[in-house]
């Protein structure tokens, strides 16, 4: 990559019309980069979305951006790029309705007027825009989000189109007995994952259990609350050499695509009242 083709974050903040702290934060919050004594350090997804350290004589060392992560598109981009009005168009949707998928899929946050991009969104192709006239944002998508499994299942979802196979259901019901309902209805696999999901439910926190993770891996969580896109997990079979090793492949998954994630065992199903709230409050999920 040229050095034209990088701005340092200073920069990039100037063409996101941002000051400075406040990109210097956004990137913080979305795990860019961390502080480390008194210098920013890249961490491994700031790394993968693009970060670099440059060397100055004047500076020291400083850390540079790709110049695409600035706001404004080029024409190229306008003309390639879906728009949530055009995918509604195309999926026979509201606009509304698709840039709620994409919020649910975590691709999207909600602003005080419009829509932000998120680091998975940039991941998936997206690239942030605004209205010329009202200065409201708004996202443009790839090409490519038409043929994402992850973006169609969710389309799927919506409009009441996805179905399980006969040899899915029999796989689904075998791989996920279950034995315990919760007060809101939900069947599950264990006491433990009844008494968590009793315990959103009475907190008043709209859940859903066993949802698929919007990755191209087939992986689902325990429990997902959508108003903090976090992901719950609950551990049980510690001492299962298989369950352990999936345990860790999970958490990777976790870790690689930089999700919002709680762990529970079975000493904290015990205390939910005073771990969850605690744990749920740093992804700015109020439970009381």
């Amino acid at each position: 990559m040229m050095a034209h083709d990088l701005l340092s974050t200073t920069a990039l903040a100037r063409e996101l019309n941002l000051s400075s702290h406040e990109l210097f934060s956004k990137f913080t919050q979305e795990k860019l980069i961390e502080r480390e004594d008194k210098h920013w350090i890249l961490t491994e997804l700031g790394e993968k979305m693009g970060g670099q350290y440059v060397e100055s004589d004047k500076y020291g060392r400083y850390i540079v951006w790709p110049a695409s992560m600035a706001t404004a598109p080029s024409s190229e981009q306008h003309e390639s790029h879906f728009t949530a009005t055009a995918l509604g168009d195309k999926y026979a949707l509201s606009a509304n309705k698709i840039n709620h998928i994409l919020s649910e899929l975590g691709w999207l946050k909600k602003h005080l007027k419009g829509w932000k991009v998120t680091v998975q969104g940039i991941k998936q192709g997206a690239i942030q825009d605004e209205s010329q006239k009202t200065g409201i944002p708004f996202a443009r998508w790839s090409e490519f989000i038409i043929a994402n499994r992850a973006f169609l299942n969710a389309v799927q979802e919506v409009k009441g189109e996805k179905e399980l196979s006969a040899k899915k259901k029999a796989e689904f019901h075998e791989q996920f007995k279950v034995e315990y309902r919760a007060i809101d209805g939900h069947f599950l696999r264990s006491k433990a994952e009844m008494m968590i999901d009793n315990w959103l439910y009475m907190a008043e926190i709209t859940h859903a259990c066993e949802r698929k993770l919007p990755i191209e891996e087939d992986l689902s969580c325990d429990f997902y609350i959508p108003s903090g896109k976090v992901y719950i997990e609950y551990w049980g079979y510690e001492d299962n050499p298989k369950y352990l090793k999936q345990k860790h492949d999970k958490i990777t998954i976790y870790k690689k695509y930089n999700f919002n994630l709680i762990e529970l065992n079975e000493f904290d199903v015990q205390s939910l009242d005073d771990i969850l709230p605690r744990l749920l409050l740093k992804f700015d999920v109020q439970s009381y």
